[in-house]
């Protein structure tokens, strides 16, 4: 019987599909659901205004959605940030604080904050510390630049990770994680 060896055809294509697929699939977020939440001092923006974003600062408030996209200025995170900025009031009342954060740098993030976040929550550089403690980092990059997953975290008060959803579809990540919130408001 003889063998016959793929293509260059057939192993493109092979690779082209492997690679989208990758590219598709969800995420692994290693921190899991009553981990420590690893907590970090970075900058950020909201409005347009720079300023330092603690983590541990911003628990002392209440709960805190920390939602990780690839890329600003990209369809799906532009979508994300603008359905998470329409959704503020129900994240403020059940008394959580919304941070998004992306490898981009402090003023791609800046002027993000303003356009696409329409002002309503800070956004912030994840430097390499931040995207390895969350297991956030891509092995691609997008036009050059490093990018993290679409990953959403929302840590409790004092300090766990109380829900986890890592889709690289941005279309869940708002509802889940405010409906996690609103279920950690109710105990």
């Amino acid at each position: 019987m003889r063998r016959l060896l793929p293509t260059a055809a057939t192993l493109t294509a092979t690779a082209l599909t492997a690679a989208a697929l990758t590219l598709a699939a969800p995420a692994g977020a290693t921190l899991a659901t009553g981990a420590k939440a690893p907590d970090f001092t970075t900058r950020g923006a909201i409005a347009g205004k720079v300023f330092t974003v603690h983590l541990a600062q911003q628990l002392k408030k209440g709960p805190v959605v920390l939602y990780f996209f690839p890329a600003a200025y990209t369809g799906g995170c532009n979508a994300e940030a603008h359905a998470f900025a329409e959704a503020i009031p129900a994240f403020t009342k059940a008394g959580a604080t919304v941070i998004g954060m992306s490898a981009d740098t402090v003023d791609t993030l800046a002027k993000f904050s303003a356009e696409k976040c329409a002002g309503k929550f800070a956004v912030a550089s994840a430097g390499p510390a931040v995207v390895s403690g969350y297991d956030v980092a891509l092995p691609q990059q997008v036009k050059g630049r490093s990018v993290t997953s679409r990953t959403s975290y929302v840590i409790a008060k004092n300090g766990t990770v109380g829900f986890v959803h890592s889709d690289m579809n941005p279309a869940d990540h708002v509802s889940l994680t405010l409906a996690a919130v609103q279920k950690m408001a109710a105990k």
